[in-house]
This record gives structure tokens, sequence and C-alpha cells, in this order.
């Protein structure tokens, strides 16, 4: 039974994640979503830098999402990639977008349920851009 409730908390992914006309989809209204290609404040943030040339900054992205807790990739094609983060106790999936390109890589990170995140998303993706900018 616990099993099913836990199960319960990850929902499956929206439909409209993936790169549509070049963009990643908007963040909702809800407080649980921050993108690069967002325009208010409250969903922004900056994007991700380029560490070498765009496909060694992908390599650099696959390798850092191998090696993060309770992270898995679950597409890549291309320049996009796209990695599903799951909360250590109630197991709540944050599906995590990338799309790598010649000036930077756009980034969005949204939970799939519930309205706030207390920050989380906003957290990861700026964890994941000092991980970016270490020394591989």
């Amino acid at each position: 039974m616990l099993l099913l409730l836990l199960g319960a908390c990850s929902g499956s992914p929206p439909e409209s994640l993936g790169v549509h006309g070049g963009r990643l989809a908007p963040c909702p209204t809800s407080p649980n979503c921050v993108s690069s290609q967002a325009s208010d404040a409250a969903h922004r943030v900056e994007p991700l830098p380029l560490t070498g040339s765009p496909q060694q900054t992908r390599a650099r992205l696959l390798a850092i999402l191998a090696n993060e807790p309770r992270a898995r990739l679950v597409a890549q094609d291309g320049k996009y990639l796209r990695a599903e983060f799951t909360s250590r106790v109630l197991r709540f999936i944050d599906d995590v977008e990338f799309l790598v390109g010649e000036q930077a890589v756009d980034v969005r990170s949204a939970s799939r349920l519930g309205h706030a995140d207390f920050g989380v998303n906003r957290e990861r993706v700026e964890h994941l851009r000092r991980r970016l900018g270490e020394q591989p």
C-alpha cells in the first residue's frame, strides 16, 4: 500500500515537454517551475554557460546527470536532454530539460505535481550551474 501511495506522487510527464518551435515549454503560473526562457522574474533563471563547444557542454551535462543522486536521463535528441529528478522521501518527480545552443544552454526545471516547490527547482538549476563550472 505504501508503494502505491509513493508511486502516486510521481505523476505522468506533461505532454508539453520537449522542444516546440525551438523553445522549451513555458512555465505554468504556479511557482514550481523555473526557466531560462521565462520573461517574468518569478520563473526566470539565467541560461547555463557553455563549457567549451556545444558538443563538449552536452557531453559534460550527460556526465553530470549520470552522477547526480536520484536523477535519471529519460530523453536525448540532438541538442535536447531531459532528466527526471526524484525527491528522497515522497518520491516527487521534477522534469529538468536542457536545450544546448551555440551561445548557452537553455534550461527548464519544473515539478510535476503540487503548487509550490520551496525553491527546489531554482536551487537545482544553480547546483547544476556550479557543477558545470567545475573542472571535469
